[in-house]
C-alpha cells in the first residue's frame, strides 16, 4: 500500500440555482481524506481509506463509488446506528462558495482507535491526515493520534493537512490540536491563512521557519494561485502555479495539491517537482464542479503541462 488515509466522507448536494430558490440538486460525494485517495489512485497508486459510514443508501453509495475508483475499502465499517453526513455546496459567483454541513453525530465522528487494525496501517509508505478528522469528536482525535503513534513505530512518513474547519471547534482548541498533529508530521502542508492562524505570520517564509523549528521536517506552505511554497533546512523555493482560465469550483483544490504531491514523492521526484505536481492537480481541480471529479490520470497533466509549456513559448 503506498498511503493511507483517514477520515469522513459525505454525500454533497449542490443546487442548481441557490439553495433559498432551488427545487433541484445534484448529487456527488466529497470528504478530503478520500478525495486525495481517489487522486493517487488516479495517478497510478495504491490508496487505501479507513473510515465509518451509515449502513444507509447514501453510506452504500459512498462506498461503491469510492470503491469503483480503486481505493481500498476494507477498512470501512458500516454503522447501523448512525447517519451518513451530507453537506450542501452552494456555488454562487465564482467568488464566493458557501458550505453548509450537517454532519454531527455522524456514523463518521463515531470512529475510535478501536476501528484501526495496526497491521493495515504499517503496510504503507505515507499516512495522510487532516485536522476535519479530529474535530469531529474525542474518540476521533484520540483515533489520529493512535494512528500517529502506529506510523511512528512503523517509519510511515505523515503527511499533514490542517484543512482548517472553524465551524467544527472553537479557535482555542484547534490550534493546540493542529499545532500538536503539525509538529509529529513529516510533511506539513497549510495553506498561508491557515498557517497565519496557527502562527500569527503570514509571509509563507517565517511559517515555514516555524515549523522547521518545532522539527517538521518538511513545509509546504500554498498560497492559492500563486503557487507555493516549500521549506527544509536546506532549503527554501517558491514553485509557481499553473494558470486557470476559469475557476469553476475551487474546493478541493488542496486535496488535489495533495495528491499530486505525495505522488510526486512516490515516483521519487525531487520536492521541486513533486510540489510542481501537486500545483497542477490542484489547477486541474478547480475547472470542473465537484469535489473528485476534476483529479486527473497522468495523461491529462502531462497534457495539461505540456500546453501551459506552449502558451509560456509563444
Amino acid at each position: 500500500m503506498d498511503v493511507i488515509t483517514i477520515g469522513e466522507t459525505m454525500v454533497l448536494f449542490t443546487p442548481e440555482s441557490t439553495m433559498r430558490y432551488s427545487t433541484q440538486f445534484n448529487k456527488k460525494i466529497g470528504g478530503a481524506e478520500s478525495n486525495v485517495a481517489i487522486g493517487l489512485a488516479r495517478l497510478g497508486h495504491q490508496a487505501g481509506w479507513i473510515s465509518r459510514l451509515g449502513d444507509d443508501e447514501f453510506g452504500k453509495a459512498i462506498l461503491s463509488f469510492v470503491r469503483g475508483e480503486g481505493v481500498d475499502v476494507s477498512q470501512v465499517k458500516m454503522d447501523d446506528s448512525a447517519q451518513t453526513a451530507i453537506y450542501f455546496k452552494e456555488l454562487r459567483r465564482s467568488n464566493d462558495i458557501r458550505v453548509q454541513y450537517y454532519r454531527k453525530n455522524s456514523a463518521a465522528s463515531r470512529m475510535s482507535a478501536n476501528d484501526l487494525d495496526p497491521a493495515y496501517i504499517s503496510k504503507a509508505k505515507y499516512l495522510h491526515l487532516t485536522g476535519i478528522t479530529p474535530a469531529l469528536s474525542d474518540s476521533c482525535h484520540e483515533m489520529i493520534l493512535r494512528a500517529i503513534a502506529i506510523a511512528k513505530k512503523h517509519g510511515i512518513k505523515i503527511v499533514f493537512d490542517p484543512n482548517l474547519r472553524r465551524k467544527l471547534w472553537s479557535e482555542e482548541r484547534a490550534r493546540k490540536v493542529l499545532l500538536d498533529i503539525a509538529i509529529q508530521s513529516d510533511i506539513f502542508l497549510p495553506g498561508v491563512s491557515e498557517g497565519e492562524f496557527l502562527t500569527g505570520e503570514k509571509d509563507p517564509k517565517k511559517i515555514g521557519e516555524f515549523f522547521l523549528k518545532q522539527g517538521v521536517p518538511t513545509v509546504v506552505i500554498k498560497v492559492g494561485a500563486q503557487g507555493a511554497y516549500y521549506a527544509t533546512n536546506e532549503e527554501y523555493k517558491h514553485v509557481a502555479g499553473f494558470h486557470v482560465n476559469q475557476v469553476v469550483d475551487p474546493v478541493g483544490a488542496g486535496d488535489g495539491f495533495s495528491a499530486g504531491l505525495i505522488s510526486g514523492l512516490l515516483d521519487q521526484l525531487s520536492l521541486h517537482k513533486a510540489v510542481e505536481r501537486g500545483n497542477a492537480v490542484g489547477a486541474l481541480v478547480t475547472m470542473i464542479n465537484g469535489d473528485v471529479e476534476g483529479l486527473p490520470t497522468r495523461e491529462e497533466i502531462e497534457a495539461f503541462v505540456l500546453n501551459q509549456n506552449e502558451e509560456i513559448y509563444r
